[in-house]
């Protein structure tokens, strides 16, 4: 690689870094809501592909970081992935040992990074050979994801019954976009679907608020104090941090997610931070526990998911591949699905870049987040009108969903949306409605074959 491409994978590192600290900071910004569109912004643009993987590896990164601080210090959930987090949060701040959890936090990103980059890559390597085999069953991989997922959740019934419907939802859709010329018969509406699903809670909260005997529900008749903790200038040293049980917890659960990649990361999230974390004797201890090996999770999950389907198999087979990074695949005339990333690079470049990207964003975020996480919070929290974010990336749903499929797909979107926030509200998580949307093809066709 030349100076200029070295300086330009840098910089666009630092720019990734330095806008998702701000945005990761904001409560309530959805990872795939903020990174779609402007990962696939840059690659539209015609930037060189190697920058536009190191952005997106460093945004992933940085937004795991940020996106749990205010779920650490105010109790209000980042995101979807920060949000398994929020009872260890709440109560660790109830103790007044919220400042000692955002280290642990740091700490648990810095070692699931260094976990995931070799780990990922040895599964790559591992899986090249069997590239054909699984493009071949890949739906038939999400069908038990989807089945897995829901029988781990609190709602069994409800989850394992909404699967076939929500297959049915996406795929009505796409097969009316193909009949009416909307979009191409070879062209598969995924993205806006996607989002469609991440913003259902937020579309089916207003259309509550609406409602008059709903609405009392979200009355607050005082203001909410929130207490950010200032953190004090101690060691940054992870292994003086982190104790021998998390530091073990830590690496054995991020090397096992690399290689369950075909799954929802927050699922992963879910189910591995609870089992390795059933402790119940110190209270303390196990919150400690759960929020470090949540944070290594959280990064193992989204490296491996993008790193493995890129680096051995060349198409999206993976709910982080075929969410947040489905620009590095198939964002047109860019990046088509027979010729990405994963062709034009090769594995070992991307291993090289994805791996500087990670690192120099996980270093610059374990400073910042042990030395200025309080000063950052409180500065997103007092400065930037939360109700403005989320009306920006709902404008940016609504753009990504008519660029999509036109306005007829805006309107599907928000449908999907509202059904997707109502069964979410059931208690059916997003893991299984992502896995649902990913297996969508194969469950349809199962059912026209039957009938």
């Amino acid at each position: 690689m030349d100076a200029i491409l070295i300086l330009q994978i840098l910089g666009a590192v630092l720019a990734a870094v330095a806008i998702y600290t701000i945005i990761g900071f904001i409560p309530g910004t959805d990872e795939t809501a903020v990174i779609v569109p402007i990962t696939l912004a840059l690659v539209l643009s015609g930037l060189r592909a190697e920058v536009n993987l190191a952005f997106f590896i460093a945004a992933v990164v940085t937004l795991s970081v940020s996106n749990a601080m205010p779920t650490i210090v105010v109790g209000l959930p980042g995101g979807v992935m920060s949000s398994p987090m929020l009872e260890s949060s709440q109560y660790l701040k109830s103790r007044g040992l919220s400042a000692l959890a955002i280290k642990k936090l740091a700490a648990g990103a810095l070692l699931g990074v260094v976990i995931a980059l070799p780990s990922s890559l040895l599964m790559a390597k591992l899986l090249a050979p069997l590239g054909g085999f699984i493009k071949d069953y890949a739906s038939l991989l999400f069908v038990f994801g989807a089945i897995f997922l829901a029988l781990l959740s609190k709602s069994k019934l409800i989850s394992l019954i909404s699967i076939i419907p929500l297959a049915v939802l996406f795929m009505s859709f796409r097969h009316m976009y193909w009949n009416l010329g909307i979009v191409p018969a070879n062209k598969n509406v995924s993205i806006s679907f996607f989002l469609g699903i991440t913003v259902g809670p937020l579309l089916f909260s207003l259309l509550e608020i609406m409602n008059k005997d709903s609405r009392k529900n979200y009355i607050r008749t005082e203001e909410k104090k929130v207490t950010i903790p200032k953190i004090e200038n101690s060691t940054l040293n992870p292994f003086k941090i982190l104790n021998k049980s998390e530091l073990k917890k830590i690496s054995l659960s991020s090397f096992i997610s690399s290689a369950l990649f075909v799954l929802s990361p927050v699922g992963l999230v879910l189910l591995l931070g609870e089992s390795f974390n059933r402790d119940k004797t110190d209270k303390d201890a196990t919150a400690f526990s759960k929020i470090s090996t949540m944070s290594g999770l959280i990064q193992s999950t989204y490296l491996s998911g993008i790193l493995i389907p890129l680096i051995a198999l060349g198409v999206p087979l993976s709910p982080v591949s075929i969410g947040p990074g489905i620009a590095l695949f198939e964002a047109e005339p860019v990046y088509q699905s027979t010729r990405n990333i994963h062709h034009i690079l090769g594995g070992n470049k991307i291993a090289l870049i994805a791996s500087f990207a990670a690192l120099i964003a996980i270093c610059i975020m374990y400073i910042f987040a042990n030395r200025f996480a309080h000063v950052i919070t409180k500065f997103v929290l007092t400065r930037i009108p939360h109700e403005a974010i989320l009306s920006l990336f709902i404008a940016f749903i609504i753009m990504l969903a008519y660029m999509d499929a036109g306005l007829l797909n805006v309107i599907a979107v928000l449908i999907i949306g509202v059904f997707s926030g109502f069964l979410n509200k059931l208690g059916v998580n997003y893991g299984v409605q992502f896995m649902a949307l990913y297996a969508s093809p194969w469950i349809v066709q199962q059912i026209v074959s039957i009938i």
